[in-house]
């Protein structure tokens, strides 16, 4: 159902238009003159107006003007007598989509109207279309063959199926927004719009603004009407990146949105509606920082219906050396020469770093490579030299080093007070300021990786021989 805003200072022809769109199941509101009209069409509350040209408070080429002039894009259709055509042609520059000479048909302007709403409705598309080419140039291919990777290709299938909300959890670097967009690619919601909004990027303010729009005004700089990701996105997906960065009042705006469809943008009373998957994404974890009152129980749980979680490649050893080929052909290929060979040693010592930046720092040190590797070939010196301040370096915190990424730091201090309190998880809980059951939950995911690392170097182990 559309909403059309019917404007003339007749009665007779408001009644008309009115009984006459309704019988195409549209809702249309009727004003006597354009001031009451105006802030209702400037709110974005219709997809249509239709306007007389000649009226006595202000004529339908004012109206116009003002509409544009305050950043209203919605379609107006004027309505004009044989006499008054020049001034309809002068609309027509100011941005009208058409106009209509009186008297008209009743199936004449049903015709007009379904030919503009039809535009706003493409409009609208191409607007979103266009926000999201961004990311849909960001779409790769998932690299890797190792059994974490092919459940997590099986486990993308499953969810993909659904339109419930996702949750992917990950350390930085791993993936999450590549595996994002291969949920939605197989979603039945593919075909629109994929929009993706970095929750750690803006302030609060700026981010509800991104989020739902915001009226013109309504803020300082907010210069003109604009319509928010939720808006745009109306039928596909929402990505919403490092979701544990968003202020907690923000995130209850949120949670009405997941739970009821329904927001407002900022500056305005008026409740829209989106039809919108929403696929978050966190480093953090996340029932630790309910538990700190970082983050809303009810959110986490609405969003946590369909969790995904990303192993860190350090747990794919088995993948690094398709992931390396890759991203020396794609850089290679990106600047128009061929990749250097890579020594069977160098190789090795890929395979044994920990790669705290994940894929991403794999992906940096390849395309590093492609540019900087002597000859043409990549060795094992040249690797060492680049990996040495994560390997090699001196540390007052023992075998840590910079580069390391906080969560290794947390374990490798947790282990060392667990230590010292002989296994005793109350005390160790208690010292470190933290909930047993969060640190429960953090020894097992560690049991869990290292079984799944040790795992992986059994296979390796088996290869030689069974290629013999």
């Amino acid at each position: 159902m559309s909403r059309i805003c019917v404007v003339d200072d007749k009665p007779l022809l408001r009644d008309s238009l009115k009984e006459t769109l309704g019988r195409e199941d549209h809702a249309v509101e009727t004003f006597e003159n354009p001031t009451e009209a105006l802030e209702p069409v400037v709110r974005g509350e219709f997809d249509l107006v239709l306007s007389d040209l000649k009226m006595p408070r202000m004529d339908g080429v004012t109206f116009l003007r003002t509409l544009r002039d305050r950043g209203c894009e919605t379609p107006v259709i004027l309505m004009t007598a044989f006499g008054s055509i020049s001034s309809a042609v002068e609309a027509m520059k100011l941005g009208a989509f058409d106009y209509i000479q009186k008297p008209f048909e009743a199936d004449a302007i049903v015709v007009q109207v379904e030919r503009a709403l039809q535009h706003g409705r493409l409009r609208s598309e191409n607007e979103a279309l266009r926000a999201s080419l961004d990311d849909l140039r960001r779409r790769r291919d998932m690299v890797g063959d190792s059994e974490e990777m092919l459940a997590i290709r099986r486990q993308i299938a499953r969810v993909a199926r659904s339109d419930a909300t996702v949750l992917i959890v990950g350390e930085s670097g791993t993936g999450k927004e590549l595996v994002a967009t291969a949920v939605h690619a197989q979603s039945a919601r593919a075909d629109r719009p994929m929009l993706c909004l970095n929750c750690a990027a803006l302030s609060g303010n700026l981010l509800e603004s991104e989020l739902f729009g915001h009226e013109r005004g309504a803020f300082t700089g907010a210069d003109r009407l604009r319509k928010g990701r939720f808006e745009l996105a109306d039928g596909g997906t929402l990505l919403l990146d490092e979701i544990s960065e968003m202020a907690l009042p923000l995130q209850a705006k949120l949670l009405r949105v997941l739970q009821e469809g329904e927001f407002e943008r900022v500056g305005s009373s008026v409740t829209r509606r989106a039809n919108v998957r929403v696929i978050a994404t966190t480093n953090r974890d996340l029932n630790d920082w309910v538990a700190r009152h970082r983050f809303r129980g009810d959110l986490f749980y609405r969003l946590n219906v369909l969790p995904v979680h990303l192993p860190p490649l350090r747990s794919r050893g088995s993948d690094i050396r398709r992931l390396v080929d890759h991203f020396l052909k794609e850089a290679a290929a990106r600047d128009g020469h061929k990749p250097p060979k890579i020594s069977p040693d160098a190789y090795h010592l890929l395979e044994e770093y920990r790669w705290p930046g994940n894929v991403r720092e794999l992906e940096n040190l390849c395309q590093r490579a492609s540019v900087l590797a002597p000859d043409g070939l990549l060795t094992c010196d040249v690797i060492r030299g680049w990996l040495q301040g994560h390997v090699e370096s001196a540390s007052p915190l023992g075998d840590l080093q910079p580069g390391h990424m906080l969560e290794e730091m947390e374990r490798r201090l947790i282990e060392k007070v667990l230590a010292e309190n002989n296994g005793h998880r109350q005390r160790t809980a208690r010292m470190l300021g933290m909930g047993v059951r969060t640190l429960g939950m953090k020894l097992k995911q560690w049991r869990e990786e290292a079984e799944s690392e040790r795992s992986a170097t059994r296979r390796a182990g088996l290869e030689p021989a069974l290629s013999a």
